[in-house]
């Protein structure tokens, strides 16, 4: 089973750290659509802590799309302040055939997360932006602990803003900040335009 460690960050001005980024060297993968949705059966996912997800991956333009199933198991942070979880990933045709899979042994989809992304490589290190419906621009920085600290120094971000936190810590703030509810999937915005309008 593979093991991500990874930090996120708030990002105040995405078009200047997509400068820096391209400034450090970074080679620019992916622009689009990442749209997932977990599933669960009665809640005992949840209750171990444990994630079902599929992505679906839609680029900008033309281009073909690409369906990942992945598993994750609990969260922590291990000793050295990263945000840690063992996963599996696969990919999978794109389609409605994970879906009724999944269905038919009696999962449901409990929580559905809508992002357009920016996905960059520097080195061994990969940094994701990501635009919400409504909530703050986040950086995902993922690797080993050498290439992320490596990435934050050349990026400029304050290493203190970089935290091992769950998305829902995030949104937490977000609404604390504004006084307004996080918006992470995008049928819940109604008329509201999303917030990687302008990216």
């Amino acid at each position: 089973m593979a093991t991500e460690l990874e930090l996120k960050a708030v990002v105040a001005d995405p078009a200047a750290l997509r400068t820096r980024l391209r400034d450090a060297g970074a080679v620019r993968d992916f622009r689009g659509f990442m749209r997932d949705r977990r599933f669960d059966r009665g809640g005992e996912l949840d209750a171990r802590d444990e994630v079902l997800r599929l992505r679906l991956w839609l680029p900008e333009g033309a281009g073909p799309h690409r369906a990942v199933v992945a598993f994750k198991g609990p969260t922590t942070v291990n000793a050295a302040g990263y945000k840690h979880r063992d996963e599996l990933e696969y990919d999978a045709a794109p389609g409605e055939a994970v879906l009724a899979t999944f269905q038919a042994l009696g999962y449901v989809i409990t929580h559905a997360i809508d992002r357009f992304v920016e996905v960059w490589r520097l080195g061994g290190t990969t940094v994701r932006l990501e635009w919400y419906p409504r909530m703050d621009v986040l950086a995902e920085i993922e690797g080993e602990p050498d290439g992320i600290e490596a990435t934050i120094r050349s990026l400029g971000l304050e290493r203190r803003a970089c935290l091992p936190d769950a998305l829902v810590s995030f949104t937490t703030r977000y609404q604390q900040r504004t006084g307004r509810p996080a918006c992470l999937a995008e049928a819940e915005l109604e008329e509201h335009p999303p917030g990687w309008a302008t990216a």
